[in-house]
C-alpha cells in the first residue's frame, strides 16, 4: 500500500523533471549566446590601448572605410593650419595717427611759447604724455629751426602710416617697434632719426587680431579635402600581432570583421532571447508531442541536454574570433552522438538547433550555421544505424563534402580568397568531418554503457558466432541455442512489422536463454531422446524452481561477459511473472487437485514484466515457438489458435502494462509469427514405404 501511495508523487516528478531540464537548458543557452566572457577569452583585447596576447588575423579578405584613419588623416590637416589672424584694421592706424597729430601740435605749441623760457620748455617737453623723449631729442625740439621741424613731423608721419598700413600681430610689436630706424629718411640725421622713433614708437600698435572664424573656415577647407581612408585586409592579415598595442585604427578593424565581443546591447540581448525561446518551443513540441522512445529515461534527457549545452559553450568560446578554427571545431559529433545513442530523429531535431545558436551573432552567421547544420545532417542520414565502424567512417567523409559545399556555395564567392586559403578552409571541412566521427565512435561507447543503451556496434560485436558466450551457449545447451535462433527469427520479423528496434530484439534473443546452459540436461530441447525425463522424477516445485532459477543463471553470466544492461532485460523479462504452468498443474494434479494448498508465487518467474516492446515481443515469440514446437499443429488455423492463445494469456496475466504496445501491434505481431511458422512448419507429404528391391551388387556397364 505505500508504494501505490507513492507511486503518484514519483510520476508527477517524473513528469516536473523534463520541463525543468528544458528550463536550465534555456537559461545557460542564453547566457552562452549574450555573456561577454565569451568574446573576452577568444579576444583577450577588448579596447583600444590593451596589448594583445596573442596573433588576430582577419577571417576572411575585407574592405572598408576607415573611419579611425580618416578621422586621423583630417585632424592632420586641421593641425596643419596655422591660426589665421584679420586683416589690418585702418581705423586704429587712423586712431594712432591722430593721437600723433595731437602729440606734434602739443610740441608744436611749446616750441613757439613766446612766454617761456628754455628751461620751461624742455620741462613740458618731458611732461608730455604718450611719449618719452630723451634729453637728447628735448634739446634738439627746442633748438631745431621751423623748416627742420616740419621736415621732421612729416616724416613722423610717413614713418607711422607706412607701419601701420602693414598687419600688426601682438607678437610682432617689439620687431616693427625695433624696425623703425629703418623706415626713417636717410637724408635726417642721427638725432632727427631718434627723434622720430621716439615720437613713432609709443604709437605703434597692433592692428591685426586672431580670428577664430577665419581659422575655423580654413581647418574646415582643410578637413574636407582629405579624402576617406579605404583599408583592405587578405584573408589570414595579421591585424594586431601578439604583445603589440591595440591603436584606435586596429580595433576599428577586430570590431569591423567581428573580433571583438563587446558587451550586447539591447537590441542583440532581445535577439539572442528570441531565438533561444523558438528553438526551446521547436524542442519542447518535439519532445512532448512525438514523446521518443529513443529517451526512455531522465538520465537520457539529462544526457541530451548536457552533450548540448558542453557542445554549445565550447563552440562560444572557441569560436569567435578565429579564422579557421570555426570550420575545423567538431560540431556534427554531437548530431552523431545523438543518433547512435537515441536514433536519427533525435539526431536530426538537436543538431539544427545547436547549429543555429553555435553560429548565432558571427559576422559569418549564414554561411557557418549552414555548415554546421547542412555537414550535421548529411553525417546523420550517411551512417544510418551505424552497424559497423564503416559507417562512421562514410559519415564523416559525407560531412566533409557537405561542408566544401556550404563553403562553395556561401563562403568562397564572397569573399576574396586565394588558391591557400581555400585549400585550407577545405581542409579544416575535412578535418571537422573525420574528427566528428572518430570523438562519436569512441564516445558513443562509454555512454551507451554509462546509460546502459545499446550501439548498432555493440550489438554487432557480440552477435558474432565466435562471441565467447555464445560459443559457451552452443557447446553447451545446443537444442536451446537452436530454440533461441527459432524465437529469435520470430521476433525480429514481428519487430520490423511494428517499427520497433529488430536488431536489439534479434540480439537480446540470442542470449535471453543463456541460464539454460548452466544446466542443459535438465531441459528438454536439450535431452536426447529415449532418456528418462528429470521432470518426471523430480517434485513439482523443485523442478519450477531450477526451471525458475535459468533467469538469474542467465544475469550471472550476462554479468561475467559485460552483456549491455539492455540485452540483460531480454534475460529478466521474457518470461515476466508468468507461471510454470506445466509444473504448477503436476503439482495440483499430485495435490488432488486442490490449489488452494498451493502457493502459486512459488510457481512464478520474479520478473519484471516487459518494460519495452522489443523484451515483449521476444516473450511472444518465446512462448509461441515453444508450443508450436510442442504441438505440432497441422494447419495454418492451429497455427494462428496457438499464437492468440500465448497473447491473451499474457494480456491476461498484464504483463504488457509497461510497454507501449498497442492493439494494433499486437495484431501485426500475431500475423508475422503465423506467417513466419507456416514457412517454418509447413506440411510435409508423407512418403510411402519403399517397395522396390534393390539389387545388392552394382550393375555392370552396357548391361
Amino acid at each position: 500500500m505505500k508504494t501505490r501511495r507513492r507511486l503518484p508523487v514519483i510520476l508527477s516528478r517524473q513528469a516536473l523533471l523534463p520541463p525543468i531540464v528544458l528550463a536550465v537548458a534555456v537559461v545557460l543557452s542564453y547566457l552562452a549566446l549574450t555573456q561577454p566572457w565569451v568574446g573576452e577569452i577568444a579576444t583577450p583585447a577588448l579596447q583600444a590601448g590593451q596589448v594583445a596576447q596573442q596573433d588576430l588575423r582577419a577571417p576572411y579578405s575585407h574592405v572598408f572605410v576607415s573611419q579611425a584613419l580618416t578621422e586621423a588623416a583630417r585632424a592632420a590637416a586641421e593641425q596643419r593650419v596655422e591660426p589665421v589672424y584679420a586683416p589690418a584694421d585702418p581705423a586704429i592706424a587712423r586712431s594712432q595717427a591722430e593721437a600723433l597729430a595731437d602729440t606734434l601740435h602739443e610740441i608744436t605749441a611749446i616750441r613757439t611759447d613766446a612766454a617761456t623760457d628754455l628751461a620751461a620748455k624742455k620741462s613740458a617737453l618731458a611732461l608730455l604724455d604718450g611719449v618719452a623723449l630723451s634729453e637728447m631729442s628735448i634739446s634738439l625740439l627746442v633748438t631745431v629751426s621751423t623748416e627742420r621741424w616740419d621736415i621732421v613731423q612729416a616724416e613722423a608721419r610717413s614713418v607711422l602710416e607706412n607701419v601701420m598700413r602693414n598687419p600688426i600681430r601682438n607678437d610682432d610689436l617689439e620687431s616693427a617697434t625695433q624696425n623703425l630706424p629703418s623706415l626713417v629718411s636717410l637724408s635726417m640725421s642721427v638725432e632727427e632719426v631718434q627723434l622720430v622713433v621716439e615720437l613713432v614708437s609709443p604709437l605703434v600698435t597692433a592692428n591685426s587680431f586672431y580670428s577664430p572664424e577665419l581659422t575655423a573656415l580654413v581647418r574646415e577647407s582643410e578637413r574636407n579635402s582629405v579624402e576617406a581612408v579605404v583599408v583592405s585586409y587578405a584573408a589570414g592579415q595579421t591585424i594586431v600581432g601578439r604583445g603589440e598595442v591595440i591603436s584606435e585604427a586596429g580595433f576599428e578593424a577586430l570590431s569591423e570583421m567581428g573580433l571583438v565581443q563587446n558587451i550586447a546591447g539591447n537590441k542583440d540581448l532581445v535577439g539572442a532571447g528570441a531565438l533561444v525561446v523558438v528553438l526551446a518551443v521547436f524542442t519542447a513540441l518535439y519532445y512532448f508531442r512525438r514523446r521518443p522512445p529513443a529517451l526512455p529515461d531522465m538520465r537520457s534527457l539529462f544526457l541530451v541536454a548536457g552533450l548540448f549545452l558542453l557542445f554549445l559553450a565550447a563552440a562560444r568560446l572557441t569560436i569567435p574570433g578565429r579564422t579557421v578554427i570555426p570550420y575545423l571545431f567538431p560540431l556534427p559529433a554531437f548530431g552523431l552522438l545523438v543518433s547512435v545513442l537515441f536514433g536519427m530523429e533525435s539526431g536530426v531535431m538537436f543538431s539544427l538547433a545547436l547549429g543555429l545558436l553555435a553560429a548565432y551573432g558571427l559576422p559569418t552567421t549564414l554561411d557557418l550555421s549552414l555548415y554546421y547544420i547542412i555537414s550535421s545532417l548529411c553525417g546523420i542520414l550517411a551512417m544510418g544505424n551505424a552497424r559497423r565502424a564503416t559507417g562512421f567512417l562514410r559519415a564523416g567523409l559525407v560531412s566533409s563534402l557537405a561542408g566544401m559545399g556550404i563553403l562553395a556555395a556561401f563562403h568562397w564567392p564572397h569573399y576574396e580568397m586565394d588558391w591557400l586559403g581555400m585549400a585550407t578552409l577545405a581542409g579544416a571541412s575535412v578535418f571537422n568531418g573525420l574528427a566528428s566521427a572518430s570523438l562519436a565512435l569512441l564516445a558513443q561507447f562509454f555512454l551507451a554503457n554509462w546509460l546502459g543503451l545499446t550501439t548498432a556496434l555493440q550489438l554487432h560485436e557480440i552477435s558474432r558466432p565466435d562471441f565467447p558466450l555464445l560459443q559457451y551457449f552452443l557447446r553447451r545447451a545446443p537444442g536451446t541455442y537452436q530454440h533461441s535462433l527459432q524465437a529469435v527469427n520470430l521476433a525480429e520479423q514481428a519487430a520490423e512489422k511494428i517499427g520497433a528496434d529488430a536488431l536489439l530484439t534479434r540480439v537480446g534473443g540470442l542470449f535471453h536463454d543463456i541460464g539454460k546452459a548452466a544446466n542443459p540436461a535438465f531441459f528438454i530441447e536439450n535431452q536426447t531422446p529415449g532418456n528418462l525425463d528429470t521432470h518426471d522424477d523430480m517434485d513439482p516445485g523443485e523442478a519450477a524452481r531450477t526451471i525458475i532459477r535459468h533467469v538469474a543463471d542467465g544475469l550471472e553470466l550476462a554479468q561475467k561477459h559485460h552483456l549491455p544492461h539492455r540485452i540483460r532485460d531480454f534475460i529478466t523479462e521474457h518470461h515476466g511473472t508468468l507461471v510454470t504452468r506445466y509444473q504448477f498443474n503436476r503439482a495440483a494434479e499430485q495435490s488432488g487437485k486442490n490449489k488452494t494448498k498451493l502457493n502459486v508465487d512459488d510457481f512464478r518467474y520474479p520478473g519484471p514484466e516487459p518494460r519495452s516492446r522489443e523484451t515483449a515481443i521476444l516473450m511472444l515469440a518465446d512462448g509461441v515457438e515453444a508450443r508450436v514446437r510442442a504441438e505440432r499443429p497441422k494447419d495454418e488455423e492451429g497455427l494462428a489458435a496457438i499464437v492468440r492463445s500465448v497473447i491473451e494469456r499474457c494480456q491476461k496475466e498484464s504483463q504488457f502494462d509497461h510497454t507501449s504496445l498497442t492493439q494494433n501491434d499486437l495484431r501485426l505481431i500475431s500475423e508475422s509469427f503465423v506467417a513466419s511458422l507456416r514457412g517454418t512448419f509447413h506440411p510435409r507429404l508423407e512418403y510411402p514405404k519403399d517397395q522396390l528391391d534393390f539389387p545388392t551388387t552394382p550393375l555392370k556397364r552396357g548391361k
